[in-house]
């Protein structure tokens, strides 16, 4: 059994975007999921599940929606892999899930917007005592190979972890999304073989 969340300090930087990827790839290789969705005012994995079985597409395991990660966290024996995907803010639930995740999983742009918040999250939690090598921020949402290289930069000089890998702003991710599918399952080979890369990337981490 394996515990991954996917945390972040604001929406809007992909963390709901890299869990439904992860649970898809996972389910792929044969593995038993719980995706615990802990956004209980948005409800957007759960949400998305109900749209990918609508369409007529393979679960991802079981998806269910908390209040409290504790009820989570009670199933997550029965499962090989439980992904926690955190509400979309820091919080006391923060740290919660931090000091029982086999690993943490920060999603940022690549803004200062959004890296500064998302390095700051981190050195929180290691401030907090979450092992340092338990954390790993990963770059969504970039354009330009200059900003990428940046932002790799920025992360690795503040001393935190940089998944391999990025994910690209790409109107084709978030039509596959729109349609209840993953980042790794849309219409383009190319763009499938980039998320999958990053996907790879946790994986090889946790």
């Amino acid at each position: 059994m394996a515990i991954i969340a996917f945390l972040s300090q604001k929406g809007g930087v992909g963390k709901s975007t890299l869990a439904r990827a992860f649970a898809c790839e996972a389910k792929k290789s044969g593995l038993s999921i719980k995706l615990a969705d802990l956004d209980t005012q948005q409800g957007t994995v759960s949400e998305w599940h109900r749209h990918r079985l609508n369409n007529g597409n393979d679960p991802v395991g079981s998806v269910e929606v908390f209040g409290k990660v504790r009820d989570a966290l009670e199933l997550a024996e029965s499962f090989d892999i439980l992904i926690l995907d955190g509400a979309p803010r820091a919080s006391t639930a923060t740290l919660e899930i931090a000091k029982v995740a086999d690993l943490l999983v920060l999603p940022t742009g690549a803004s200062r917007d959004d890296l500064i918040p998302t390095v700051l999250l981190a050195h929180e939690l290691v401030k907090k005592g979450v092992p340092p090598e338990r954390i790993g921020i990963a770059l969504v949402r970039v354009s330009t190979e200059s900003e990428i290289q940046d932002a790799n930069h920025y992360i690795t000089q503040a001393g935190h972890y940089c998944f391999k890998g990025h994910l690209p702003e790409k109107p084709a991710y978030r039509q596959a999304q729109n349609d209840g599918l993953a980042v790794t399952e849309t219409r383009y080979k190319s763009l499938n073989e980039r998320a999958d890369e990053l996907v790879q990337s946790i994986t090889d981490r946790l």
